[in-house]
């Protein structure tokens, strides 16, 4: 049996997280990829959350066994996408550097927290969160 290389956790009510990991193309990099919306009630989320992983703050990508959240994770995913199409060359240009990465993550999570008010989406429940 195969052990998982690659795992993406996102949020899959968010319209960008939703756009960016099906723009990905992540998988001609680092073979399959496992994506689970973390609003799944996937059982294995529990043990992410309860590392301290709060998924509404960001997504999270597990790779050969090392956890990137957040800012890292946007990072490590446009260091591993293949230059393909256009936007997986600009997502390379401007999130393969990580002060690039850490300075766009929070505008990319302001956007995020006021589109879900908008569409009036709850939080992302788990035991780091009470909605």
């Amino acid at each position: 049996m195969s052990k998982m290389r690659a795992r993406l956790i996102y949020d899959g009510a968010c319209i960008f997280c939703d756009a960016y990991v099906r723009l990905l193309s992540l998988r001609e990099a680092v073979g399959p990829v496992e994506l689970i919306d973390a609003r799944s009630g996937d059982p294995r989320l529990r043990a992410y959350e309860s590392a301290g992983y709060d998924l509404n703050e960001g997504m999270l990508f597990e790779y050969n066994g090392s956890v990137y959240f957040g800012a890292d994770a946007v990072n490590v995913l446009a260091t591993l996408s293949t230059p393909v199409s256009t936007f997986n060359r600009i997502n390379g240009v401007l999130l393969s550097k990580q002060l690039f990465a850490r300075f766009f993550y929070p505008i990319f999570k302001f956007c995020r927290t006021i589109t879900l008010k908008l569409r009036r989406v709850p939080k992302i429940s788990g035991p780091n969160t009470t909605n």
